[in-house]
């Protein structure tokens, strides 16, 4: 248990922070999904969409701290040579 006024406070920020770094981690699964879900229909357009969709959030994410940036470039490396593929 925390006893000094800053450790409790730090308690209180990182709960604050753990709940919106899950939503923005929940949102940028979501914008990945969405690439998936197009290239499994062979849908080379709208995977292209997706993933200009999904690129700012997934920067953003690094930015905030929540992906690490080569974890992030390898993603978007892999998801756009898949997407390279079905043209």
């Amino acid at each position: 248990m925390a006893n000094h006024a800053s450790s409790k406070k730090r308690i209180r920020r990182n709960e604050r922070r753990a709940v919106i770094n899950g939503t923005r981690r929940t949102r940028i699964r979501t914008f990945v999904k969405n690439i998936e879900v197009a290239i499994g229909q062979g849908d080379a357009k709208l995977a292209q969409d997706a993933l200009q969709a999904a690129q700012p959030e997934m920067q953003r994410g690094v930015a905030k701290g929540i992906f690490h940036q080569k974890t992030v470039s390898r993603k978007l490396s892999r998801l756009s040579a898949r997407i390279k593929a079905l043209k």
